[in-house]
């Protein structure tokens, strides 16, 4: 009996421990992220550098070799949105996560559609987004996008060439 209680107690002990928690679909830095497509869905780009450490690397569509510094990426933000009547980027409240790695480092993950209307063809556009952002003390010291901008590109290139063609049949 008093083996029994032992390892009744032993047991106890062990699984009253509190577990640090791993994953989660609420945390303060899921609401920054939130809070920053928002302020990307309202076009104010300036507004999102207050989410991003100093010196915070980002790789949107980039090798590990390639980072951008959040001053370049607002600035291609900036310039590549003016081609669009409209954009934004939307995402479910299952679309969003936050993970613990083994490390100890804490990774956002976001599941999106950027949608947008090409504003001199009226042509829209929806495309799957993934991006992964970490966090370290608050702040974004690291983020990670994945889209395929192609369809995009494409219409543009077409619109350039037609309006290149038209230019060369005028007299």
């Amino acid at each position: 009996m008093k083996k029994t209680l032992i390892i009744l107690g032993v047991c106890a002990i062990l699984f009253s421990c509190a577990q640090e928690q791993r994953y989660t679909m609420q945390s303060p830095e899921i609401d920054a992220i939130k809070s920053m497509y928002d302020l990307y869905n309202k076009g104010d780009y300036e507004g999102q550098r207050q989410f991003y450490a100093e010196g915070a690397q980002i790789f949107n569509n980039a090798p590990e070799t390639k980072p951008t510094s959040v001053d370049q990426m607002i600035a291609q933000q900036k310039d590549e949105m003016a081609g669009f009547s409209s954009y934004s980027i939307a995402i479910g409240e299952d679309a969003i996560e936050m993970v613990t790695t083994d490390e100890g480092e804490k990774w956002v993950n976001v599941w999106g559609t950027w949608k947008a209307t090409m504003a001199a063809t009226g042509q829209a556009f929806e495309v799957p987004v993934h991006a992964t952002y970490q966090f370290v003390d608050g702040k974004i010291t690291r983020e990670h996008g994945y889209w395929d901008n192609s369809p995009v590109v494409i219409a543009f290139m077409e619109y350039e060439a037609a309006q290149k063609a038209a230019a060369d049949t005028l007299p």
